[in-house]
């Protein structure tokens, strides 16, 4: 009896793991019991129904056009050694899974969900826990990752991934997606034509949403919460920033949004509350930034002297500790036709339109970014004569940079 024990016991250790599950291929009605197998016998374009259950199969590589939907929640797991599952074909989707436990490394970089080369593929729908990279996309077109629950374990940069990853890739739909506790929560680099869409991104160590050397790109209706910082724009043209929501982005050198070396964009309509700096700018050129309320900031914007031909109108400025800092004398920018909370102006012929100019650059902002200590004079009467002495007779802020159109009430 102990023999025959022995030698089932050798045979189950052989065996995979991933027995509690079942896999049906819905053409042929074909049952199997490793993904694996199933996907290996299945034609072009066969829907697999994989039934709730455990699979542990190591890595699990897709070279053919199919659909993979889990009913019932079935758990692809990677022993917190391999990457799970790796799409090297087109007009794949994949839908309904929990995968998690994604080995770290620090040679590759593995994922929950790879895809590589491919076209038209589809990732909805899943849950991906203690991912190293959650989902990786590598010179693919139009593929969609929409409504996916990515939530790592990230304790620091180097040894964490980013929720979404994308790399050389052109007109890609990520959309309704939460992810939190990554690296990056959405990583774009050489991506174009794409649309980022009513993602919610926190809790990630770096940025919620990160582009570089990206073009054509909108980002619509996200929100980035509780991130190292909310999102950077990097080396870019022609991007489309809109109804967004940055908030509670804090950290001594955190923003809501960092433009750096960006031109002809556009940022409207977006709500920027609580952020250190809600937006700060270097190398931005030819922007439009209008209709966005900025809520209590510590910074509403801080913008370089290497900035130009931006505008700013029909903005609120609304009880942030700075409303705007630069570090040049000199404004080749346009602000006019905001509303500042700060401004005391008044309108005589009441045409909504203040009659003196606001100077939204404070001498104490100087002060600050050349001393951070002083930020402990914020509140002091001392403070308020320098601001007032400066606004009655500018000798270091930049003269031409006002309003000459503030506006008497915030707009709706």
């Amino acid at each position: 009896m102990n023999k025959f024990i022995t030698i089932l016991s050798g045979i189950l250790l052989i065996l995979p793991f991933a027995v509690s599950g079942q896999i049906v291929n819905q053409r042929t009605g074909t049952q199997y019991r490793q993904l694996k197998s199933a996907i290996q016998m299945a034609g072009d374009h066969d829907v697999l129904l994989v039934k709730g259950g455990f699979y542990e199969e190591g890595n699990i590589t897709v070279r053919k056009p199919l659909t993979l939907r889990g009913t019932g929640g079935p758990v692809l797991d990677g022993s917190n050694q391999n990457e799970i599952l790796t799409i090297k074909a087109d007009s794949v989707l994949v839908e309904g899974f929990i995968i998690q436990n994604v080995g770290v490394s620090y040679m590759k970089d593995q994922a929950g969900i790879r895809l590589y080369g491919s076209r038209g593929s589809v990732i909805r729908n899943n849950k991906l826990k203690n991912t190293f990279f959650g989902i990786l996309l590598e010179k693919s077109v139009h593929c969609k990752v929409e409504n996916n629950e990515i939530t790592g374990n990230a304790a620091s940069e180097v040894s964490s991934g980013n929720a979404i990853h994308l790399w050389y890739c052109d007109s890609m739909l990520i959309r309704a997606n939460e992810v939190r506790r990554h690296r990056d929560g959405i990583y774009l680099e050489f991506v174009n034509a794409s649309m980022i869409q009513e993602n919610v991104s926190e809790n990630n160590l770096r940025y919620g949403l990160h582009f570089m050397f990206s073009d054509d790109d909108t980002y619509l209706k996200n929100t980035f919460r509780n991130n190292g910082a909310g999102v950077a724009v990097m080396f870019s043209n022609h991007i489309t920033m809109d109804q967004n929501l940055f908030a509670n982005n804090w950290g001594a050198s955190s923003y809501g949004l960092l433009l750096k070396e960006i031109t002809d964009s556009k940022i409207t309509d977006n709500k920027f509350q609580q952020n250190t700096s809600a937006i700060y700018a270097e190398g931005a050129n030819r922007c439009l930034v209008t209709g966005n309320d900025f809520i209590r900031n510590g910074w509403a914007m801080k913008i370089s002297g290497n900035c130009e031909n931006n505008t700013f109108t029909q903005n609120n400025f609304l009880s942030n500790t700075f409303d705007l800092s630069t570090n040049s004398k000199q404004n080749y920018n346009s602000y006019n036709g905001n509303y500042w909370s700060e401004y005391t102006g008044y309108d005589l012929n009441r045409d909504g339109t203040g009659d003196v100019p606001y100077q939204p650059v404070k001498l104490y902002s100087y002060i600050v970014d050349r001393s951070d200590a002083s930020i402990i004079l914020l509140r002091s009467f001392f403070i308020d004569l320098l601001n007032y002495a400066e606004k009655v007779a500018p000798a270091i802020t930049p003269a031409s940079l006002v309003d000459s159109s503030p506006l008497m009430k915030p707009i709706p």
